[in-house]
C-alpha cells in the first residue's frame, strides 16, 4: 500500500476526533468571549428628598357640591415622593365645615398628606374655631397640633392652651372632637375661669 494511501487512511480514521476537538475549541472560545448577562438591578429605595417645590402658593379643596372646604396658603411647599407628603413653611389654613363654621389655623411649618385633609402644625401652632349663633370662638395654641379636617378633630401629645371667652385651660395633651362636642384633656390640667363664667 503506498504511503500516501496509508496517510489518507490514517487521517480519515482520526478525522472525527479532529472535528470534535475543533468544535470543542470553538465552543470554549465562544464561551470565553460572550459578554456576561448583567445581574438584575434592584431599584434603590426613594430617598427623603423633595421632587418639586412651590413658593407663595394657594391650594383649594372642594366638596362634591362644589363648595370650597379648605384653602391652604404658604411661603414654600416641598413634596416628598417617598411618603407622598407636603411640607409647608409659614402655613395658613381656612377650613369650612358643612354647617358653614370656619376654622382658621397657622403655624411655622406643617406636614400635610396628599389631599390636605390631615395637617400636622408645628411651631407656634394656632387654631381658631369660630362660633355660630353668638357662641364664643374656641382657640387652641401649642407647639404641635394635629388637625383632621374631614372628621373635625384636633389632637396634641404636647402641652396645649385652650381659650374660650375669658376661660383658659392648659393641659399636657389633648383630644378634641368637634362633631361630638367633646374635649379630653390629659396630664396636668390647670384652668382660669373668670367670675362671669363661674356665675353661669
Amino acid at each position: 500500500m503506498p504511503w500516501s494511501a496509508r496517510l489518507i487512511s490514517q487521517l480519515s480514521a482520526y478525522l472525527p476526533l479532529l472535528l470534535m476537538a475543533m468544535l470543542a475549541l470553538g465552543t470554549w472560545w465562544l464561551v470565553q468571549n460572550t459578554p456576561m448577562a448583567e445581574a438584575p438591578q434592584v431599584a434603590a429605595p426613594p430617598r427623603h428628598e423633595p421632587d418639586y417645590q412651590m413658593s407663595h402658593f394657594t391650594v383649594r379643596r372642594f366638596g362634591p357640591d362644589g363648595a370650597m372646604r379648605a384653602q391652604i396658603d404658604g411661603d414654600m411647599m416641598r413634596h416628598y415622593p417617598d411618603t407622598d407628603t407636603l411640607e409647608i413653611d409659614n402655613v395658613r389654613v381656612r377650613a369650612v365645615a358643612p354647617d358653614g363654621r370656619v376654622t382658621l389655623a397657622n403655624a411655622n411649618t406643617a406636614l400635610s398628606n396628599a389631599d390636605g385633609s390631615e395637617l400636622q402644625l408645628k411651631g407656634g401652632a394656632h387654631v381658631v374655631r369660630e362660633g355660630l349663633n353668638g357662641e364664643e370662638p374656641m382657640e387652641f395654641r401649642g407647639e404641635f397640633l394635629h388637625a383632621f379636617l374631614n372628621t373635625e378633630k384636633l389632637r396634641s401629645h404636647l402641652p396645649v392652651t385652650l381659650t374660650r371667652g375669658g376661660m383658659e385651660i392648659r393641659a399636657d395633651a389633648m383630644d378634641y372632637d368637634n362633631l361630638d362636642r367633646t374635649v379630653q384633656l390629659k396630664g396636668r390640667v390647670t384652668a382660669t375661669i373668670p367670675p362671669t363664667a363661674r356665675g353661669k
